[in-house]
């Protein structure tokens, strides 16, 4: 069982993979001649169509890969000169026609030559890419070859380890692999004789013990190096424990790579290996990586040495538990993978290979039964501890008491499934399918490992965007006072960008758990690079990298656009002369053209020309004109009001029976606060289409009206005197225009006196007007000025005088 395809799936999906797993394993060197497009061909004809075993199929597809790789390089070489040539060939311009005169003969010449050219450039870019196509098809085929070998390797059904034929066999084919081991043996014996003399010794002993120095001392120190450099500089919380075991397990993993790549190095610069020796080798030094992602995901997982520290929810006693199976699963994993190698290297008999399958499928197994039965507590324990697990927990501050949690229905159903699993795997191998048997031992060790090393990627997913994008951190604070973003916002970005991490990572978790499946790592990735390339849905293509690069474009071009709109708010319009209504209407409708261009831009980056946004718009006029004209209505008339300014922010308007101050025009309505605090919305298209009376437009003042009715005997000059100190006395009449006081004329038996005073604003003229009333009131009383009674009257009572309308402006009558 080769667990390194795997972990090279799980360790680049850590880092999101980018979908470049396969590299060109026989890549050209520099100085290397370019192959021309028949040799391609000649090397493509060359590779059979058809294939044995797996391993045959991986160098054949590796091999047309390489090709594949050389023909799309030639044709991104040469596609520049066609364009080159193409360009000077339209500067010469068309043969002239028959009959016409005769051109210069080096022009004909010139062109001839480079028609030629490009003719023969032509047929062979047109060769190489039908060279791209066929090795995508040659490739398909061996996969598909591949993948029927397997499926008929699992469904074979071999002696049952029950019966006595297995035995028979085994005994039978021992004395051929003891052969075979021997030779192995031999040369074994003789790398460690190599290895041991004098003039190897030194390097050899040095670099084995650095390198169990940096496997197990330097993981040692970097663990409690790590531990110090978070506690120090990460702030508390989940992000710097995600952090943290992330960090941790790469430490691992790289420390005890580069310790196993050293003494192999070392090793082979020595001449120590053998044909046999030197394929055993790279299998140990693939192991070791493979101990090292096992034992340092599982330790920083269940952080025995920290429990305040772990990531997933385990209670202390159960991370106790399985303390040991971290290291139980990299040395049975280790165990059982060790004689598929050697099977794999000495050519073992089918009896041997049966073997190991049995071997591996009851290993793996058995593994996985004592991590089910370390789930549950001992039952002394559980006996003992009945009434402690069973009582409330008390809350932490001193409160009420909580239950001890629950475990969820779904994790004891995932348990109960794997149990079944494993009876399933114990009655294939009773039965004799014992390669489908090992196949799903190691495909459900693997999983866990995969869920195990993708929770921790989610967690961290998580971790990152909530610490800082969401409002609560130090970053998003800053965003937020940067470029006045609402709390709202920034917590809203932080989910969304979380789940589309998630949702990335999933996708590369999918491909994690698929790769045992008959498959290896880089045809997984090539067929996700495939995806990659784009989805088409019907004439549309989705193409992951456009979708994110519209993305980015849209949150880079509302920020410029908010950056932008800030600096025209605060500094550069505050430095105009221009008023604050004027400027927020700039600053609105620059913020509607910047926005339509920002999400044009958008759209064209994710592959949506503007002739199909243009056809899209024609689409939406026929909707505009059955159920959207009164949006559409007030979006225009919210245009007009913006860029005429009969109404503009600031001012004081009277619209039917309400009357306040325009605080904001939106797209669609305008909030106009009014004098009880409350805000009426009103659709832009009312002040467009109805009559509306803006108090402020040409003059901000506003203007006090008080009509008072007195006895025909009354002394005029007197009243008026009074009226008129009334109204200078009052700080916030106006001295100009000044005030003036009228004597309208005889209404219904009474003396109708009329006074006007001019405010510094309308908003102002209700209270100074109640002010002016107190005061002339009182000065009437005092000059013994008695006011009329109608009630008195002993004709019917004169009707009432128009309300008086204190916000008249405009100049004096």
């Amino acid at each position: 069982m080769s667990w390194l395809p795997r972990l090279v799936a799980l360790l680049l999906a850590a880092v999101l993979c980018s979908a470049a797993f396969a590299q060109d394993s026989a890549s050209d060197s520099p100085t290397a001649p370019e192959p021309t497009v028949a040799d391609l061909r000649t090397q493509l004809d060359q590779i059979p169509k058809a294939v044995d075993n797996d391993d045959d199929v991986r160098a054949l597809v590796a091999q047309l890969t390489a090709i594949g790789g050389q023909a799309d390089k030639f044709v991104a070489a040469h596609t520049v000169e066609l364009n080159d040539l193409n360009a000077r060939l339209g500067e010469l311009g068309n043969a002239p026609a028959g009959g016409a005169t005769a051109e210069d003969p080096d022009i004909t010449r010139q062109r001839a030559a480079l028609t030629k050219e490009r003719n023969g450039l032509d047929a062979d870019i047109r060769l190489a890419r039908l060279v791209t196509v066929d090795v995508q098809q040659r490739s398909a085929d061996l996969l598909d070859q591949r993948r029927a070998l397997f499926e008929a390797r699992l469904t074979e059904r071999s002696p049952s380890p029950l019966g006595r034929e297995f035995w028979s066999d085994i005994g039978d084919a021992w004395a051929g692999d003891v052969t075979r081991l021997r030779a192995l043996d031999a040369e074994v014996k003789k790398s460690i004789a190599i290895a041991s003399q004098p003039a190897h010794r030194v390097a050899v002993v040095t670099s084995i013990g650095v390198a169990l120095l940096i496997a197990f001392f330097g993981n040692w120190a970097a663990e409690r190096a790590l531990v110090g450099l978070a506690a120090r500089l990460l702030p508390g919380g989940r992000l710097r424990r995600s952090l943290l075991v992330i960090a941790i397990v790469i430490t691992n993993v790289v420390l005890v790579g580069l310790s196993a790549q050293g003494v192999h190095a070392v090793l082979d610069a020595h001449g120590v290996w053998g044909p046999q020796t030197r394929k055993l080798a790279q299998a140990v030094v693939q192991s070791s990586i493979f101990i090292a992602f096992v034992v340092g995901l599982g330790r920083a997982l269940l952080s025995n040495q920290r429990p305040s520290w772990r990531l997933p929810p385990i209670a202390d006693a159960m991370a106790a538990r399985l303390a040991p199976f971290p290291w139980l699963t990299a040395l049975i994993a280790a165990l059982v993978w060790a004689p598929a190698q050697v099977n794999a290297v000495v050519e073992a008999s089918f009896a041997a290979v049966v073997a190991t399958h049995v071997a591996t499928a009851l290993g793996l197994t058995a593994l996985i039964g004592a991590m089910l039965l370390r789930l549950r507590a001992p039952r002394g324990a559980a006996a003992a501890a009945t009434t402690a697990e069973t009582a409330p927990t008390p809350a932490p501050s001193g409160g009420a008491a909580q239950p001890p949690p629950e475990r969820p229905t779904w994790v004891s159903l995932l348990l109960g499934a794997v149990a079944a699993m494993l009876v399933a795997i114990w009655v294939l191998v009773g039965t004799g399918y014992v390669a489908l048997a090992s196949f799903l031992a190691s495909q459900l060790t693997w999983t866990g490992i995969v869920v195990a090393a993708f929770y921790l990627l989610f967690k961290f997913a998580d971790d990152v965007f909530m610490a800082v994008v969401s409002s609560r951190s130090s970053f998003g604070q800053r965003l937020q006072k940067s470029f006045g973003l609402a709390p709202q916002t920034l917590d809203q970005a932080a989910v969304l960008l979380s789940g589309v991490a998630r949702l990335a990572l999933f996708f590369y978790m999918v491909i994690a758990l698929a790769t045992p499946l008959g498959t290896s790592p880089g045809e997984v990735f090539q067929r996700s690079g495939k995806f990659g390339a784009g989805v088409k849905v019907g004439e549309f293509e989705l193409v992951p990298g456009a979708i994110f690069s519209a993305m980015a474009v849209l949150v880079a071009g509302l920020l410029a656009l908010r950056i932008f709109k800030r600096w025209l708010d605060t500094r550069y319009l505050p430095q105009t002369t221009l008023e604050p209504g004027m400027r927020n209407s700039i600053t609105t409708l620059l913020g509607y053209a910047g926005g339509v261009l920002v999400v044009a831009v958008s759209l064209s980056a994710l592959g949506i020309g503007i002739e199909r946004i243009a056809w899209v718009a024609s689409a939406l006029s026929v909707g505009i004109g059955f159920g959207l004209q009164a949006i559409v209505q007030n979006f225009i008339s919210g245009l007009i009001l913006l860029a005429e300014r009969p109404v503009k922010v600031g001012d004081w308007v009277v619209l039917g029976n309400a009357e306040g101050d325009v605080r904001r025009i939106n797209v669609r309505a305008t909030e106009i606060q009014l004098g009880d605090r409350s805000t009426l919305i009103v659709p832009n298209s009312e002040f467009i289409t109805k009559t509306v009376r803006n108090m402020t437009l040409s003059n901000a003042e506003g203007r006090v009206l008080i009509r008072l009715p007195m006895p025909l005997t009354t002394d005029a000059g007197r009243t008026r005197e009074v009226m008129l100190a009334a109204c200078t006395g009052h700080d916030g009449v106006l001295a100009t225009p000044a005030p003036s006081v009228t004597l309208e004329g005889i209404e219904g038996g009474f003396l109708i006196f009329q006074a006007i005073a001019y405010v510094q604003s309308p908003r102002a003229a209700g209270g100074i007007r109640s002010d002016l009333f107190f005061a002339m009131i009182d000065g009437l009383h005092a000059a013994d000025l008695p006011l009329a009674a109608y009630a008195a009257a002993p004709a019917p009572a004169p009707p009432a005088p128009p309300p008086a309308d204190p916000v008249m402006p405009g100049p004096a009558p």
